[in-house]
């Protein structure tokens, strides 16, 4: 078992309405040791691809994505959910959040997504795929090139993963749930 299906069983709530409670280590407090195994995780995951940038989004991302430039020694860009009044030359999109059910218009600055870029999108969860689809647009605007898309946790029984695979991307995941039924975690 890996350690973070480990993480899960030992730490982790499933809570009613298909809701994984991991912010003890992952979304909330951290364990740093815990993001530098995922970031190597993620590491040989991604070998071989020709990868410059990793982008996340604000906020659960960031960690993640953070500890893989360090192992990779890569720029880090993420993206905000806010658009900021000292931004130039952004790229925005609307992206609908599962676990705060709301909608967040997302930006990023052209300066730091480029059509030189081949980028890694890195995300604490994959559930229906919306902040992936809003990367997806994004990196369309700018003519940047995603070469793979790496998530903590995916929840396989919601489809976001799956759909993305059928598409042709490259998705990575440490950990993916078939199940969170009667408030147990049933991993694939």
């Amino acid at each position: 078992m890996n350690i973070i299906k480990k993480r899960i069983l030992e730490d982790g709530k499933s809570l009613p309405g298909g809701i994984l409670k991991v912010d003890s280590f992952l979304n909330h407090q951290l364990d740093p040791n815990l993001m530098m195994d995922i970031a190597r995780s993620f590491a040989e995951k991604l070998a071989g691809k020709p990868i410059n940038k990793i982008v996340t989004i604000e906020a659960s991302g960031i960690a993640p994505a953070i500890m893989l430039g360090y192992v990779m020694q890569l720029p880090v860009v993420f993206v905000k959910k806010k658009v900021p009044k000292t931004m130039e030359n952004m790229l925005v999109r609307d992206v609908h959040s599962f676990t705060k059910d709301r909608v967040y218009t997302v930006s990023i600055s052209s300066d730091f997504l480029t059509s030189d870029d081949h980028i890694v999108f890195v995300d604490d969860f994959l559930a229906y795929g919306n902040a992936a689809r809003g990367i997806i647009d994004l990196c369309a605007q700018s003519g940047s090139t995603i070469e793979a898309m790496c998530f903590v946790i995916e929840k396989g029984f919601q489809g976001g993963g799956d759909a993305l695979r059928a598409e042709g991307y490259d998705v990575e995941s440490l950990a993916i749930i078939d199940s969170l039924d009667d408030c147990k975690i049933t991993f694939r």
